[in-house]
């Protein structure tokens, strides 16, 4: 899969948990970025992130992620 890739996907579920479609995602998106992405919603979003990418994402790279781009790097990491 390649980075262009995922962050197609990617949006996609963003725009679903969120409920919004005028999300645009780059690198460096983080929560402050997104008005509805506070801690309840980030547990919805890995979760929808893991059943689109049909993989678990560990719990150490959750809390350590900082933004998008990080998160991109893990999906391309555990979609091997």
């Amino acid at each position: 899969m390649t980075r262009e890739e995922a962050y197609k996907r990617l949006t996609a579920v963003f725009h679903e948990v969120f409920d919004d479609e005028s999300i645009v995602l780059r690198d460096e998106t983080t929560a402050k970025d997104i008005e509805a992405w506070d801690s309840f919603e980030h547990i919805n979003l890995v979760s929808a992130v893991e059943d689109e990418f049909s993989f678990k994402i560990p719990m150490g790279k959750v809390i350590t992620m900082k933004n998008v781009g990080e998160m991109v790097d893990i999906i391309l990491e555990l979609g091997k």
